[in-house]
């Protein structure tokens, strides 16, 4: 299952993610979003647990809790249809 986290502080690495994810079973893949300008993360990212159960007991605990100074929100991530165009909304 792909979750979606969201609202991370930009000094939260790839690596603190996965562990913060670990925590709740396995972790195929971490990946924050990054700016091409500034090589900084815009705050967003995407995390892979092949296994359903663990990936709702992880969206259920992490959704809402604070980790550096910033809430986070984590929820299944939408799949984008081919040729589709991604509106970002904020």
């Amino acid at each position: 299952m792909k979750l979606l986290i969201r609202n991370l502080a930009r000094t939260t690495t790839e690596a603190e993610a996965r562990v913060m994810f670990e925590a709740h079973g396995t972790v195929q893949s971490c990946k924050l979003v990054m700016d091409k300008t500034t090589g900084l993360s815009k705050g967003f990212g995407f995390v892979e647990m092949p296994k359903p159960g663990e990936a709702k007991a992880a969206m259920k605990t992490l959704n809402g809790k604070e980790i550096a100074g910033n809430k986070i929100r984590v929820k299944k991530a939408e799949s984008k249809q081919k040729g589709e165009k991604v509106v970002n909304s904020k």
